[in-house]
C-alpha cells in the first residue's frame, strides 16, 4: 500500500500535468489501489469504429492501444465520508485512447463493477457504461464474470521492480488527466488529478480473457503490462 497524503499536497503539486487544474473546486475523492494494466497495439482502422466520431483516437508511433485494467476502487462526494459497502469495490474497465479539443484522455469502451448498487450509483451520476460483474479479489489473483455481457477475466500476477525511468510508451498509456463520454452527440469532459504514477513492471500468469465483441483486439499476451499500488484521485 503506499503513503496517502493530503489533498492539498495532491492539488498543489501539478508540474507534472500537460494542461492547467480546472479553476472550479474538485467534487470527488478517488484511490485506484492495485491496478493492473495490460495493454495491446492496435490497428487504428479496426479502432475507430467503436469509438463516437465525435472523438479524435489517439495514437503513438502511429499505433493505436486498447488497456484492459483491473482493480479496487474507493470513491465518494467531496464533503461526504466513504460508505463502504457502496464506496469501495472492485472494477474492470477496457479504455481505449482519445482526444477532445486539445486534450488527451481516455474513453470507456467498458466498466464492469462488483456492487450493484455502486455500479447503477455510477452509471447515473457519471453517465459511465457500469455493469455489474461478479468478482472475487485475493492477494495477487483476480477473476471476473459478467454473463449478461459475455465478459470474463482471471489473472494472477506477481509485482515486480519501480520502472525508475518510465519511457515515452509508458507515460503515454498512464498519465492521462481527462476522460470522456458522448450522449446525443455532445462530449462531456471529466477532468481529473493526482500526482504521477508510480509503475512496476508485472509478471502476469494464468491469464484468461473472453470479451465478447473484443476478443480481435484483446486476444493473446499483452503487448506491454504495469502495474502500480495507485493513486488518490482528485475528480472535478
Amino acid at each position: 500500500m503506499y503513503k496517502r497524503i493530503s489533498n492539498d499536497t495532491i492539488q498543489n503539486t501539478t508540474n507534472h500535468r500537460p494542461w492547467p487544474l480546472p479553476s472550479k473546486p474538485w467534487l470527488y475523492y478517488q484511490e485506484w489501489n492495485d491496478p493492473v494494466f495490460m495493454h495491446w497495439r492496435v490497428k487504428p482502422e479496426d479502432l475507430r469504429p467503436l469509438i463516437p466520431q465525435e472523438l479524435e483516437l489517439d495514437t503513438i508511433n502511429g499505433e493505436a492501444w486498447i488497456s484492459l485494467v483491473p482493480f479496487t476502487i474507493v470513491i465518494k462526494p467531496r464533503f461526504l465520508p466513504a460508505f463502504p459497502a457502496v464506496s469501495t469495490f472492485d472494477e474492470v474497465n477496457l479504455r481505449t485512447y482519445v482526444k477532445h479539443e486539445g486534450k488527451t484522455g481516455v474513453y470507456f469502451l467498458n466498466i464492469e463493477g462488483s456492487k450493484r448498487i455502486s455500479c447503477w450509483l455510477a452509471r447515473v451520476l457519471s453517465g459511465l457504461p457500469y455493469r455489474f460483474a461478479r468478482m472475487h479479489r485475493q492477494g495477487e489473483a483476480f477473476s471476473s464474470v459478467n454473463k449478461r455481457q459475455n465478459n470474463a477475466l482471471k489473472l494472477s500476477y506477481k509485482p515486480g521492480k519501480f520502472i525508475r525511468k518510465p519511457n515515452a510508451t509508458d507515460l503515454w498509456l498512464s498519465e492521462r488527466y481527462a476522460l470522456f463520454t458522448v450522449s446525443n452527440k455532445r462530449v462531456n469532459t471529466f477532468e481529473i488529478h493526482h500526482l504521477p504514477w508510480a509503475l512496476q513492471r508485472v509478471n502476469i500468469s494464468d491469464c484468461e480473457i473472453d470479451y465478447a465483441g473484443y476478443n480481435h483486439l484483446i486476444g493473446g499476451e499483452p503487448d506491454l503490462t504495469h502495474y502500480s499500488k495507485g493513486v488518490q484521485v482528485l475528480a472535478y
